[in-house]
């Protein structure tokens, strides 16, 4: 009953929803967002919690726990066509519904033209036999076949077999839930704050990744430099990362060397499986920095540490001059986070405000968006956010311009006095849904920066955030700044990092901005020379 009004709204992320024609980037979109269990599942349950399937004669606990490799939301497939998921905010609904929906249709579509094609061929199929006789590009299909791997064949036999009709079910969820379920995710990061003896210590609060800050600040990659070069050395000639050393050895790159051992160290750690994530772990928590995972739907890792615990010399030495004796006089604290989706982002800064009180000093936002007037590995600094989930308008005086990230540029462009709008989910958006925006001189799509301001705005007033106002932010008693870098761009499809696959050179706009936020921490701390 979904799909009818999905076909309609003529999705830019979807553009061949309504088409006969296959349209394999938007059902590779959604394979990244779903766990590997929906192939062949039947019924997607939704919660907020494992209790309230408990209730329901659901010990999900007791059923295999399941990832999307692009989504980071907590799954369990029963293995007998039933997935469970928890969701963290209203804003997992908005996102997960039009995603199941397009992988049905897509799914549905490929089946028919198989079937019309007398498949399965009885040679081993090609990206070439399959784009020539079931449509789509000969890329697309060799994107698929390496989002399935080895069970591409298998897959393709059950989607001849079956046609897929998904059922959905909620659970029920209430606000007060979401909010019970954010105080479960900040309780164990506000344990060992309290055990670190750091309570009401001035408080920093960081949403962008888990790797950008702790790499920087820490310098464990760095001091790999030999070994992670001979771990270069021993991938195939044409890897990218073998020919990118090549070329910094040869003079003939533009990249960071910094930048450059930050991503081959992640792939070395995981090459060593367990051990190397325990290892990669001890190294960082003797250089001052905690690691804490969620148990809760709210899959968002937080890192902390004290700017005091931190070891001046292994700073990344672009930071520049860093004051020691000031560096270990600070009281002041970092919470970095894996950035959320949505209204979770609310959720989240309005819990750490309550629990730090007036110990917030500075707010600083670092995600991806897509962008309507620039490339893939820009970086956008916004002015304004509209945020549809409220429909308020803020005016920001972002506390990052591009002066403080271009020197650390490389490869992208910065851009001052962007206009962003906080959207309710990725698919939810078309042509003309862009292009009004854009008249509008809205030039920057994504889904945090909007509920993080209305949780500002609570943080600066006593009222609750306003419904559709505007709303004037020059003066406000903490430091705030948000960053957006260009994942992708809606005006030109598949023109996303990893379509083109780019990630190593998408790692310059992360660390070019993640080092103007920790500059700009230092610089209030004073200790930045």
């Amino acid at each position: 009953m979904l799909e009818p009004s999905h076909r309609a709204m003529g999705s830019s992320l979807h553009p061949l929803a309504d088409s006969d024609e296959l349209d394999l980037g938007a059902f590779i979109y959604a394979i990244r967002r779903l766990p590997d269990g929906i192939v062949g599942a039947s019924l997607v349950i939704m919660g907020q919690d494992v209790e309230s399937f408990a209730r329901q004669g659901m010990p999900v606990e007791s059923w295999v726990e399941a990832e999307a490799p692009a989504r980071r939301r907590r799954w369990y497939d029963d293995e007998a066509g039933t997935l469970a998921v928890l969701l963290a905010s209203a804003s997992d609904v908005d996102d997960l519904v039009p995603t199941l929906v397009a992988f049905q249709i897509e799914w549905n579509k490929l089946r028919v033209r198989m079937r019309a094609a007398g498949w399965p061929p009885e040679e081993e199929p090609t990206p070439e036999l399959c784009a020539r006789e079931l449509g789509g590009t000969a890329d697309d299909w060799v994107r698929l076949r390496e989002a399935w791997g080895d069970r591409f064949g298998e897959r393709m036999v059950l989607i001849n077999d079956k046609r897929l009709s998904l059922r959905i079910r909620m659970l029920g969820g209430s606000h007060v839930g979401y909010a019970r379920m954010t105080r479960k995710w900040w309780t164990p990061v506000a344990s060992h704050i309290a055990s670190i003896g750091l309570t009401d210590r001035p408080l920093y609060f960081v949403s962008s990744n888990t790797h950008s800050l702790v790499n920087i600040v820490t310098g464990v990659a760095r001091e790999r430099e030999d070994e992670l070069v001979k771990f270069v050395e021993t991938m195939p000639e044409d890897d990218i990362l073998r020919q990118e050393l090549a070329a910094f050895r040869d003079r003939r790159t533009e990249g960071s060397w910094e930048n450059f051992l930050y991503f081959v160290a992640r792939q070395w750690w995981a090459s060593r499986g367990v051990e190397g994530r325990k290892e990669r772990r001890a190294a960082e928590l003797e250089r001052g920095v905690t690691h804490i995972r969620s148990r809760t739907a709210l899959r968002v890792p937080a890192q902390v540490f004290a700017l005091s615990a931190l070891t001046p010399g292994a700073l990344d030495p672009r930071l520049g001059p860093v004051d020691a004796n000031a560096l270990m006089a600070s009281d002041a604290l970092v919470v970095n986070i894996d950035y959320p989706l949505g209204v979770a982002a609310y959720n989240i800064l309005r819990e750490v405000a309550v629990d730090s009180g007036a110990a917030l000093r500075g707010v600083y936002i670092l995600g991806k968006a897509a962008t309507l007037n620039a490339d893939v590995g820009d970086v956008m600094l916004s002015s304004v956010v509209h945020d549809e989930h409220s429909n308020s308008t803020y005016w920001l005086d972002n506390a990052f311009s591009v002066d403080d990230l271009a020197g650390d540029l490389r490869f992208g462009t910065g851009l001052d006095n962007q206009r962003a709008v906080t959207v309710k989910s990725t698919f939810l958006q078309n042509r003309a849904y862009l292009d009004f925006y854009y008249r509008e001189a809205f030039t920057v799509v994504e889904m945090e920066a909007g509920p993080y301001c209305n949780a500002i705005y609570e943080i600066a007033d006593p009222d609750r955030h306003p419904v559709g106002e505007a709303v004037n932010f020059s003066k406000l008693p903490i430091d705030f700044g948000i960053i957006h870098y260009a994942s992708d761009t809606p005006y030109t499809q598949a023109r996303t990092l990893g379509a083109r696959g780019l990630s190593y050179y998408g790692m310059d706009s992360t660390y070019a901005s993640s080092l103007a936020i920790l500059r700009r921490v230092l610089r209030l701390e004073g200790a930045l020379r």
